[in-house]
């Protein structure tokens, strides 16, 4: 790609905002999103960054070993709520059944639903969704050897 100043500059001023959206849409339960939806925007950001400023400069912002934390830490947190569940129930609750938790001994289900799926689980969804299509972007345009030299 050549270099295009006003296409730098409006990317390098819409990141932001992108992510912020991606972060919203990613917690928002009570409206159009969700762990997926936010993910997916998230990785989009990343991936219009690499394509506008390279591949190269595009990974080093977000290498694999990040890529790989992110997906791991994503499915502990969303497993992680689950196990609490039957754990915090002593194996009288099934996976992921919001009832069980501590948090409905404090708040009505409802709340302690919404808290478990708009802020620990669609979180952990979004960043494992979005770490997956960053690295597959990766996987696809990267032409560098094993150890990521071009």
């Amino acid at each position: 790609m050549s270099e295009n100043v006003v296409i730098k500059t409006t990317v390098r001023t819409m990141l932001p905002f992108i992510q912020l959206y991606g972060f919203y849409v990613m917690t928002g339960t009570e409206g159009a999103g969700g762990g997926f939806q936010g993910g997916v925007i998230l990785a989009a950001s990343f991936i219009l960054y690499a394509i506008t400023f390279g591949a190269e400069k595009g990974r080093r912002a977000a290498p694999e070993s990040w890529n790989t934390a992110f997906k791991s830490l994503g499915l502990w947190i969303y497993a992680g709520v689950g196990m609490l569940t039957v754990l915090y129930s002593l194996g009288r609750a099934e996976f992921l059944n919001y009832s069980a938790t501590f948090l409905s001994l404090f708040v009505p289900h409802t709340v302690a639903r919404g808290i478990l799926i708009a802020d620990v689980i669609e979180v952990g969804i979004g960043m494992t969704v979005a770490a997956s299509f960053v690295s597959l972007f990766f996987d696809l345009v990267w032409k560098g050897d094993e150890d990521g030299h071009s």
